[in-house]
């Protein structure tokens, strides 16, 4: 008797539980849906570039679409005790764990080289800023990132001097990303020398955010490492306990496995 309720408990825990998950992936893809065909209110409220949405609907979509088919595995498998549904929502969770470390381990040991490649992608963007009209997705998102974190050029503002744009123009030009609204009190520093590839007019010194991005995101990472690392941490404790339950429930069936032909 003490079996029987223990597998009944598991059961349904892992039914509503997984229930829960396909309600939310649900509400994860719908949302990815409407900022991937809505765009233009997002960018108009959250102040967002288009390839920065895009991005993130595209996230939104690819997680609600795997939470959708975890939850369904996990629902349908414990609801109607079907093994193979409960061994694919078992072996989905674990591909996830492993994943999970896998890339934890490869951002540990390459930190040197993951430094190097986005310090050479950051330093390629600002040296080719504006070259066409209008500004590609990836300009866009990188004026994005300095007004969000409010910091100009990768290393400091005077990697922009290797601008094409900024080093051949007859008069001095900044990215207007990079304006410091504290510094440009002048109404001169605030026009721009034309809105189709993001520079403004400087009377004299730029007025602009000193430190460079590559300090401004190290800070943020300082200052949520712990948020981070809960966040990975309980998700992975989550990971173990749903793969332990599906486990637990699969070997205790037994000699239900016959209910998937009853069914079907």
């Amino acid at each position: 008797m003490s079996r029987k309720g223990c597998l009944s408990v598991t059961k349904y825990f892992l039914f509503i539980f997984n229930l829960l998950f396909f309600i939310l992936g649900s509400l994860l893809f719908s949302f990815g849906l409407w900022i991937l065909f809505d765009r233009n209110s997002f960018a108009s409220v959250l102040g967002s570039s288009y390839y920065a949405l895009k991005v993130w609907s595209y996230i939104f979509c690819g997680v609600g679409i795997l939470t959708m088919l975890m939850g369904f595995l996990g629902c349908l498998g414990s609801l109607k005790e079907v093994k193979c549904m409960l061994g694919f929502y078992f072996a989905f969770l674990l591909l996830l764990f492993l994943a999970q470390i896998t890339i934890g381990i490869l951002i540990y040991t390459q930190q040197k080289t993951l430094s190097t490649v986005v310090t050479d992608y950051a330093n390629d963007i600002i040296e080719n800023y504006g070259r066409k009209s209008p500004l590609s997705d990836h300009e866009e998102s990188w004026d994005f990132l300095q007004e969000q974190l409010q910091c100009c050029g990768w290393s400091s503002y005077m990697d922009w001097n290797v601008n094409q744009a900024v080093r051949n123009a007859s008069e001095k030009l900044y990215p207007c990303s990079c304006r410091n609204i504290s510094q440009a009190i002048h109404p001169e520093t605030n026009q721009t020398a034309g809105s189709e590839n993001g520079f403004c007019r400087a009377a004299g010194e730029w007025p602009v955010n000193k430190d460079g991005c590559a300090e401004s995101v190290k800070t943020w990472l300082a200052n949520n490492v712990i948020t981070i690392v809960a966040i990975c941490l309980g998700i992975a404790l989550l990971e173990l306990c749903l793969m332990t339950l599906s486990m637990f429930l699969c070997r205790t069936m037994g000699p239900n496995y016959d209910k998937l032909a009853r069914y079907s």
